[in-house]
């Protein structure tokens, strides 16, 4: 208001020749969307329910469910989006300790749909990403009448190289089945919680903790 009088101000000594356009450029719905994220109470509910559900499992679901713990952890405090973690590799990533805080952080090349990008996760994720890179491959176990007949492997466990994807697999049906048997898929709104949300979450909790939104 101040200073659309002072435009007409300059205007009337003719400083001016006409009144600026203060109109938006584009015409917005005025609806804002929220997006579905946990509250720190209910990502503490997530977290341990992918734990218990990993302890619980049976051997040849385990190393999936172990996987899902950990993508869950890794997602929320690092804020990557699934696509950028499903295209991580071993080698973007790298543990440092960070110069400020003198914590071990991971520092992450991100390719994505917007090139390559790089970002500095939360100390919550090393731990994690520890287990990510000590957990031996992927070997399919079979059903247990059948595994008993096999005579005992001597090969030692292969433990993911540089070039193997951090992420594997594919744990989006027993994620949402976890999110169903919490009682976590829909947020207060209705709003269906996606892997996505662990993005949202990470963004939010930044927020809440004080961080620069701009």
């Amino acid at each position: 208001m101040t200073l659309r009088q002072v435009l007409k101000t300059a205007i009337r000594h003719e400083w001016l020749a006409h009144l600026p356009d203060f109109s938006p450029p584009y015409k917005t719905s005025g609806k804002v969307v929220h997006r579905p994220w946990f509250s720190p109470e209910e990502y503490k509910q997530l977290y341990e329910t992918t734990r218990a559900h990993a302890k619980a499992s049976q051997i040849h679901h385990r190393w999936s469910a172990e996987q899902l713990h950990d993508y869950v952890l890794f997602l929320a405090n690092t804020g990557l989006r699934p696509d950028e973690a499903k295209n991580l590799q071993h080698r973007d990533v790298t543990i440092v300790e960070d110069e400020r805080s003198g914590e071990r952080i991971l520092e992450i090349e991100v390719r994505g749909k917007r090139g390559v990008g790089y970002c500095k996760s939360m100390p919550s994720a090393v731990r994690p990403y520890e287990r990510l890179l000590g957990r031996a491959k992927y070997v399919k176990q079979g059903r247990a009448r059948v595994r008993a007949k096999l005579p005992p492997s001597n090969e030692p466990p292969q433990l993911p190289k540089p070039t193997d994807h951090v992420f594997p697999g594919n744990h989006i049906k027993m994620f949402n089945a976890l999110l169903d048997r919490s009682e976590l898929k829909l947020d207060r709104d209705g709003n269906r919680r996606t892997a996505y949300s662990l993005r949202h979450t990470y963004i939010c909790m930044r927020l809440m903790e004080g961080a620069d939104s701009y």
